[in-house]
């Protein structure tokens, strides 16, 4: 029991943790000259992740290969079929086609970039700083495309994550404070969770990277939720989108970069991890390309086909984890009449979505090539 509340407890010191430092970070960013556009795509996309990023450095001191791995992985597969589902459900969402065309495919190469470097059962700290400088990369090039966003934009991030452009010697104190008691709540936080989970995955004779990809990866990703779900109910739906897609570019470049190369002797990467939960956050990306793909919308349909899809994952780690007499069947009902639905389904709609764009394109052309083969008077 006191366990338990100890798990609880430090995944909301988490969770208020990052509340505070984004709001407190970006009040200052913003007090000093920083777009919130900027404020958006730095700042808060460090902010949310900072729970992930706790707990994966505390993992990696510790040792802990499972939980700091187990974190991201289970976090990126947590992101798309849970927070953008549920966001979609909510609202139909719109997608930014730069998400299409570059975000959601970077997303992909990076899930697969995990996979080879994790093949001999590390990941050293070369090899996490360069994820890490990866990451530095891909946040100059964001600023970069930033300032060609229009007027739209801005006002959606200033709407979301404020303007705050107080200098008064008051209110520098107060968000100060909560960057400084963020941190705080943050460092606590993860220490709990980390050790918590170590003792329950222990208490119940499952892994810890079971417990990693369920409840630990559900609450780093709390803040996430809560960004996004307040995005769409208000309307942001760049916001709730591109939340939950930058999430998992940081989780692997930022959190899985910055904790190996932090680790003495790096990260352990399971046969677990790399036979069956990494090949899923490779699929869960690769299946939402399509669904991205389709009018740049996701649909009601399609968000509540992500969470029922998350359902049956972690129906499937814990009939595993407590090698449930059910599991074979349960695996065969999922490979012979689900899964090949669900990708003939997105198959069928991503072929309609090409016809349909195709002809648009010949029906474009068309009156420009009738006027061409009118003799002029």
């Amino acid at each position: 029991m006191l366990t338990t509340l100890l798990l609880l407890a430090g995944l909301a010191l988490l969770i208020f943790g990052a509340e505070a430092l984004v709001r407190g970070a970006s009040r200052v960013a913003a007090a000093v000259g920083v777009s919130p556009l900027i404020i958006g795509l730095t700042v808060v996309a460090f902010g949310t992740s900072s729970p992930e990023l706790a707990v994966g450095a505390r993992a990696a001191l510790a040792g802990s290969g499972d939980v700091a791995v187990g974190n991201v992985v289970g976090s990126n597969i947590f992101n798309i079929l849970v927070i953008i589902g549920l966001s979609a459900t909510i609202v139909p969402l719109v997608v930014n086609q730069q998400l299409v065309r570059l975000d959601l495919p970077l997303v992909i190469v990076l899930s697969l970039l995990v996979l080879l470097l994790g093949l001999n059962g590390t990941l050293g700290r070369v090899e996490g700083l360069l994820l890490f400088l990866g990451l530095l990369a891909y946040v100059g090039f964001q600023l970069w495309i930033s300032r060609r966003e229009g007027a739209e934009v801005q006002t959606e991030y200033v709407q979301e994550f404020g303007d705050a452009r107080n200098h008064s010697p008051r209110r520098w104190v107060v968000n100060l404070g909560l960057i400084a008691a963020g941190l705080a709540m943050l460092a606590v936080g993860a220490d709990w969770l980390v050790d918590s989970a170590a003792s329950i995955a222990r208490a119940f004779g499952v892994s810890e990277l079971v417990i990693s990809l369920t409840i630990v990866a559900a609450g780093t990703s709390a803040p996430e939720v809560a960004t996004s779900a307040m995005a769409a109910v208000r309307g942001e739906r760049d916001i709730a989108v591109g939340n939950a897609v930058g999430s998992n570019i940081f989780n692997i470049l930022g959190v899985l970069g910055l904790s190996a190369a932090l680790a003495p002797e790096g990260i352990a990467v399971s046969s677990a991890a790399l036979r069956f939960d990494i090949p899923v956050m490779i699929a869960v990306a690769v299946a939402a390309l399509p669904v991205f793909f389709t009018g740049y919308t996701i649909e009601r349909w399609e968000g509540a086909l992500f969470l029922l899809l998350y359902g049956g994952y972690v129906l499937f780690l814990y009939l595993d984890a407590v090698q449930s007499r059910f599991l074979s069947a349960y695996t065969s009902v999922m490979l012979l009449f689900v899964l090949p639905p669900v990708g003939l389904t997105l198959t069928l709609v991503t072929i309609g979505e090409l016809r349909k764009r195709r002809q648009a394109r010949a029906q474009a052309q068309q009156p420009a090539s009738q006027d061409a083969s009118v003799p002029n008077a």
